[in-house]
């Protein structure tokens, strides 16, 4: 499937009626795969798979999905599928198919930045397999939350919602960070739900959590404060409290690190789109043009989505020198097939 720089996304692929596995219908019950001539794999095998995954996750969170996916879709058809089928001792083929879950997870979530939900939604669910098989909860929760992610960016509040559920009620055991990282999503997803009490319970429990973790170590590159300010400026704006929407965003992108440059874009397009409906125009272009900074080295349908709407939101101001003069850079610096 050849990458497209694209404004609009084709919902239609992605499935609200998918039957979700849980974790005691897939625990160790993948079917093996048929062991093919290869040579045997060892346990360093696994560990250059896990450095391949970090790399390439890495690339995303600097340039967006569109860069990284097709590097990440070639090691996994070309390297990891025929270790899977390798020889193995079983301690070595469950670490394995532990890593290649994360690697579908992370080649889904690159697919769903791209603006492909289908494929998005293929990789997620083999993730889930893969994770049952070597009894990897982690990346089977973390899984389950990605596919509410993408379907409460689409929209689709009921799925997300249940999905978000079903990501904590398989994590019983989980650490305060993993915890924060749950209920933050589920607040968001009962947030757009329209159910305000589950959505301020699910926040104060990421609160916490977030409170407990924050006091036991600092974790670069996992759920932060910066991901929980975000998780609280989208419920703060669902509940309709825009000044509450701003302020939070305005700290996570604050806290972010400056490496997560795909990251930036996202929110500080949603931090002008806010901006925008609580009437603050110049305060939206100050920011929309940070977004344009970032935008020559980030490739993500996400991100492109949001350009496309800042069009058609500056549009009616094209009066304001502001707005007219973020319309034009715009206009110069960015595809055409962006401009609304």
């Amino acid at each position: 499937m050849v990458p497209t720089r694209r404004g609009v996304v084709n919902a239609s692929l992605f499935s609200v009626a998918l039957t979700i596995p849980g974790w005691p219908d897939v625990v160790g019950r993948m079917e093996r795969v048929r062991q093919e001539t290869a040579p045997r794999i060892g346990m360093p095998d696994v560990d250059m798979v896990i450095a391949m995954t970090e790399q390439l996750s890495e690339l995303d969170d600097r340039f967006g999905g569109r860069h990284a996916r097709p590097m990440a879709a070639a090691f996994l058809v070309n390297t990891v599928v025929p270790y899977l089928r390798a020889q193995a001792p079983d301690a070595v083929r469950k670490a394995m198919m532990s890593a290649a879950s994360d690697l579908c997870y992370l080649t889904g979530y690159m697919a769903v930045d791209e603006g492909l939900e289908g494929l998005g939604q293929r990789y997620y669910l083999k993730a889930l397999e893969l994770a049952g098989a070597s009894e990897d909860h982690l990346t089977y929760c973390t899984t389950l939350r990605g596919m509410s992610v993408q379907a409460v960016e689409l929209g689709h509040s009921a799925t997300s919602m249940r999905l978000a559920d079903a990501a904590a009620s398989a994590s019983p055991q989980a650490g305060p960070r993993m915890r924060a990282f749950l209920a933050g999503q589920q607040a968001h997803a009962a947030a757009q739900s329209g159910d305000v009490s589950r959505a301020m319970t699910h926040l104060r429990e990421a609160e916490r959590a977030m409170d407990k973790a924050e006091s036991r170590e600092k974790a670069f590159g996992s759920y932060d404060p910066a991901a929980l300010y975000y998780h609280i400026s989208h419920v703060r704006h669902e509940l309709g409290d825009l000044p509450g929407a701003i302020s939070a965003m305005e700290e996570s992108d604050r806290l972010m690190y400056a490496v997560y440059r795909r990251s930036h874009a996202k929110k500080r397009a949603t931090l002008a789109e806010f901006q925008m409906q609580h009437g603050h125009l110049e305060a939206a272009c100050v920011t929309w043009n940070k977004v344009l900074d970032e935008l020559p080295l980030v490739q993500s349908g996400r991100v492109d989505r949001r350009v496309t709407r800042m069009f058609g939101m500056i549009k009616p101001h094209l009066g304001n020198r502001y707005a007219r003069a973020l319309y034009d850079r715009a206009r110069t610096e960015t595809p055409a097939a962006l401009h609304a």
